[in-house]
């Protein structure tokens, strides 16, 4: 067996789907499936029960899995050791951007990134974040760019790049825009159009509400806050947006801070402890990018 097979007995195992599998390694389903075969003709067991519609793990896959994953783990920390001792950073660099991402530092960070380390093979995710986060415990993302309710995450290193409050964001004739002041109350007397669960504005919205026993009317989500614009705009409903994102759309929009709603919105960059040299390479650069000071 070798370091490929077991990279594909992961990600078929974690992504139930031998389709979702092959993308996420970047080759054909049938080269995964003949990889396995492979493996399971070395191994002289199943590892996977195909009768299902997902990929179930049999009780040999089951006994398999932790071990694979431990193997790639070592190959890593090998990896890792060798460049460090080198200095040279090579491999690949997986990141997750949370939907619906406009965020141009992480691209003009992952632009610079490229130019010092043109040897780094650099993938893109883009996912509702607290899929992100797993995937990041999960060693299959390196780093990620997440939208939170919380400053910090259990077992990982984060860096906050943006940290601000929610607004309600109505056109001009609404009637929250002649207000100074607006509630979670006042907003829940009104559809809401906002992001759906799983990201991170959503996460501080809901935890607001129920924080107030409110229970407002989700008419409309959507994962991109030019969707949420628009919807808004043709009057479908009362936008839950951060602060910048509203800004955007002073030209249709009205914004106005929920007043009662305290808890901000984090956008944060999240890592494993003890990252590897190009994740440590890219925090430099994003650092930079984002004009935050300090070291990773």
């Amino acid at each position: 067996m070798d370091l490929r097979q077991l990279e594909y007995f992961v990600a078929v195992a974690e992504e139930r789907n031998f389709t979702r599998a092959a993308e996420r390694v970047h080759i054909s389903q049938s080269g995964v499936s003949a990889q396995i075969r492979q493996l399971e003709r070395e191994l002289g067991a199943e590892l996977f029960d195909r009768s299902a519609r997902t990929a179930a793990l049999t009780t040999a896959g089951k006994a398999a899995l932790d071990h694979a994953r431990a193997a790639l783990a070592a190959a890593g920390a090998v990896r890792q050791a060798v460049g460090e001792v080198t200095e040279l950073i090579r491999g690949r660099l997986s990141i997750g951007m949370v939907i619906g991402c406009t965020v141009t530092p992480l691209f003009d960070a992952l632009a610079a990134f490229h130019r010092a380390h043109p040897g780094v093979e650099i993938s893109l995710v883009e996912d509702h974040s607290d899929r992100l986060v797993d995937g990041v415990r999960a060693s299959t993302l390196d780093l990620a760019l997440i939208g939170t309710p919380t400053a910090a995450h259990e077992g990982l290193d984060a860096l906050t790049i943006i940290e601000e409050r929610l607004v309600a964001a109505v056109p001009a004739e609404h009637p929250l825009a002649r207000q100074d002041r607006v509630t979670l109350r006042d907003l829940c007397a009104y559809p809401i159009v906002c992001m759906p669960p799983g990201t991170g504005l959503r996460a501080v919205f809901d935890r607001v509400c129920a924080a107030q026993s409110l229970h407002p009317t989700i008419a409309l989500q959507a994962g991109a806050a030019d969707a949420i614009a628009d919807l808004a705009a043709r009057g479908l409903g009362v936008a839950v947006l951060s602060e910048s994102m509203a800004a955007h759309y002073r030209d249709r929009l009205t914004a106005r801070l929920i007043d009662d709603a305290e808890t901000p919105a984090f956008l944060s960059l999240v890592w494993k402890h003890s990252p590897s040299p190009a994740v440590r390479a890219f925090l430099a650069h994003g650092r930079r990018a984002f004009g935050i000071s300090g070291t990773a």
